[in-house]
């Protein structure tokens, strides 16, 4: 109840944040359902089926990242002096984080259970003259304790991941505050490296084989489009393992050869923010990527059709929820920048200097970042087009 009453009283740009965290969940639940009516309508492609769940994961993935995002920067679960005294800790903060996370994500697994009807003609009819009828399988009927434990899928997943995120952790020792370690080289750029070539040489193994389309069984290992979205997710992790130590590179790399005052402050705001922005850019970066290796193979005969009519908007929402859990994540970048802003301001800096600061990051970022999402996306197609 009380997450509830003040998702009720939230600001409407914290609330729309919400509703798009409820949409992509619909979207995700939706994407479920039809993998169910796809093996209920054909019992003998069981594989088949199989892979379309698997296609799942990833949408499922970008959106549970996204929830988390939001509910990093819900003002509402955020410690505040009084609120240990009434019993809301840091503990029962985050508690409350996934109660709301949970509450939201189900409210869009409800709007796609009623669009899975609706489209199956369980409500008022077929509608559009019954052209979904064969895809969600209308002639059978629904499995409610399978619907109901896809539909929870994305609640339960979102609301874990969010009280893990939010958990309280011990603060660092003074020291090491003073010391300036929470600004060292983060250490994840050999492990991402790592990654993309294993995630690379996977695709380039899978693509010896031609255009399959089954599952990775025994001796059926190359040619198959789970091994190759398996070597992409493997690229995917690599990049956003890399993307911290990336975004810290820049920021050093903007603070040498004798910086002023504007490369001084970029750079610096870089390195701090690294761990926080540059996760959500990597990822941004594997999925860019992705569409880029799926642009130049759209006209081959490599398996376009290898995941069915939904491919679509299983990508469309990988991207937006992507594309969305960085705008947040820098979102939230600012809002602790925030103090540090008007210090600058009440000190005299002129305005002009932090929005110098702030293009010449994007900047930096662009220079690194699209090079290598356009190397990882070609390294990615050339095996392919073989």
């Amino acid at each position: 109840m009380l997450a509830l009453r003040l998702t009720r009283g939230t600001h409407p740009l914290v609330l729309a944040r919400r509703l798009l965290v409820a949409a992509a969940s619909a979207g995700v639940g939706f994407l479920l359902l039809c993998t169910l009516g796809h093996a209920l309508g054909h019992p003998e492609q069981a594989p088949a089926s199989t892979l379309r769940l698997l296609w799942c994961v990833l949408p499922l993935a970008a959106t549970v990242q996204f929830a988390v995002a939001v509910a990093r920067t819900d003002p509402s679960t955020r410690p505040r002096p009084g609120l240990s005294a009434i019993g809301l800790g840091p503990a029962r903060l985050a508690l409350l984080a996934a109660a709301s996370t949970a509450v939201t994500c189900a409210l869009g697994s409800a709007v796609a259970l009623l669009l899975y009807l609706h489209l199956r003609g369980d409500l008022t009819g077929l509608p559009f003259d019954g052209a979904a009828a064969g895809l969600l399988a209308s002639d059978q009927p629904v499995p409610l304790a399978a619907v109901l434990t896809l539909l929870a899928v994305v609640p339960v997943t979102a609301a874990a991941a969010a009280a893990l995120a939010l958990r309280p952790r011990p603060a660092p020792p003074a020291s090491s505050e003073a010391s300036g370690e929470d600004e060292t080289m983060p250490s994840g750029l050999p492990w991402g490296v790592a990654l993309i070539a294993i995630g690379l040489a996977v695709e380039t193994y899978a693509g010896r084989g031609g255009g399959g389309d089954g599952l990775p069984l025994p001796g059926r290992f190359d040619g198959s489009p789970a091994a190759v979205l398996g070597g992409w997710v493997l690229t995917a992790i690599g990049l956003a393992t890399a993307g911290p130590a990336l975004v810290h590179g820049c920021g050093r790399l903007l603070q040498t050869a004798r910086p002023g005052a504007v490369r001084l402050l970029a750079g610096r705001v870089l390195t701090a923010e690294a761990r926080r922005i540059g996760r959500p850019l990597g990822v941004v970066c594997a999925v860019l990527s992705g569409l880029l290796a799926a642009a130049s193979l759209y006209g081959s005969d490599t398996g376009s059709d290898a995941f069915g009519p939904l491919t679509g908007l299983g990508a469309t929402l990988i991207l937006a929820c992507t594309c969305a859990t960085l705008l947040t994540a820098a979102l939230e970048s600012r809002q602790g920048r925030a103090p540090v802003t008007e210090a600058l301001l009440d000190a005299g800096a002129p305005p002009t200097a932090l929005r110098t600061a702030a293009l010449l990051r994007a900047g930096v970022l662009l220079a690194v970042f699209l090079p290598l999402t356009w190397a990882v996306g070609e390294l990615a197609a050339l095996p392919l087009k073989g």
